[in-house]
């Protein structure tokens, strides 16, 4: 079978009704009815702010950080310097901002938020991506994201380089060690996924080679090799012989996925991708 079995992704560029919304949610978290401290300028004040970055990342999340100015006055206006996907370096000017000063202030600890997390992902996802060029492998998120920013994550992660598993729970079915317990065997619980959810992509994990036979005779397309050295994953490769795609996933790290994609595994997933992410420090200053 091809060993290019669709991974579920999201559409790039990002839904501008759905960045919207979730702007509106973040602004009503840290406005609600109103910012009191920018209340003590001139309502008519005109400014102009330089956003910075004080270290070397990838950008990400522009289209975010624009709407948070948007909605709060559709005048700001916005002048870019790099763009998503980006390599920035300390110092570099990312854009021009001008508007109203209580605006600008209102909008910017909101905007930085989303523009700091954003490209912190996408600078993780970089390194990881770039830690396995030149080899045949994609490297995949995980559903461990920061809660609430699930769908801004995943996009960081494809600008970042890397590449989406499943969004959620509803778009994909990934078998794990409690499923099977449940389902009573690993061919019970492939007969009900493929029987249940016909055309949903289906994969399923295993904890021994052992396991993977079972889960390869019952006609598994995607098998997630839970904890496997090296040696065993090499196994599992050959074993398969191309009739799955195989998946590595558990504790896996800058310095240990290069050695695990050399095995010939096709999907490696990298929960730190999202969960440990670190923000990009970045700069507004008004000049």
């Amino acid at each position: 079978m091809s060993r290019t079995s669709a991974v579920p992704q999201l559409s790039i560029p990002f839904d501008p009704a759905l960045i919207e919304s979730q702007v509106r949610a973040a602004l009503d978290e840290d406005v609600g009815s109103g910012d009191l401290t920018a209340s003590l300028l001139p309502a008519d004040q005109e400014a102009r702010a330089e956003l910075v970055t004080r270290e070397s990342a990838v950008l990400c999340g522009t289209a975010w950080f624009e709407t948070v100015f948007r909605l709060l006055d559709p005048a700001v206006q916005i002048h870019w310097e790099a763009s998503d996907g980006q390599g920035i370096e300390p110092g570099q000017r990312l854009c021009v901002i001008e508007g109203r000063s209580h605006v600008l202030l209102t909008a910017e600890r909101t905007a930085m938020n989303y523009l700091q997390t954003l490209s912190g992902t996408a600078t993780l996802a970089r390194r990881y991506a770039d830690a396995v060029a030149g080899l045949p492998v994609r490297v995949l998120d995980t559903r461990k994201t920061l809660p609430g920013l699930r769908l801004q994550q995943k996009y960081a992660v494809r600008c970042g380089g890397c590449h989406n598993h499943r969004l959620g729970l509803f778009d994909a079915i990934l078998i794990k060690e409690n499923h099977i317990l449940a389902a009573g065997s690993i061919p019970a619980a492939l007969e009900a996924a493929r029987t249940l959810h016909p055309g949903v992509p289906v994969e399923i994990e295993v904890e021994s080679l052992e396991e993977l036979e079972i889960a390869l005779d019952a006609g598994a397309s995607i098998v997630l090799l839970d904890n496997f050295a090296l040696d065993d994953l090499r196994r599992a490769v050959a074993v398969t012989s191309g009739r799955a795609q195989l998946e590595a996933s558990g504790g896996i790290s800058l310095d240990t996925i290069r050695a695990i994609a050399e095995t010939g595994v096709d999907r490696i997933s990298v929960g730190a991708l999202t969960k440990d992410v670190r923000a990009v420090d970045l700069s507004m200053r008004f000049s």
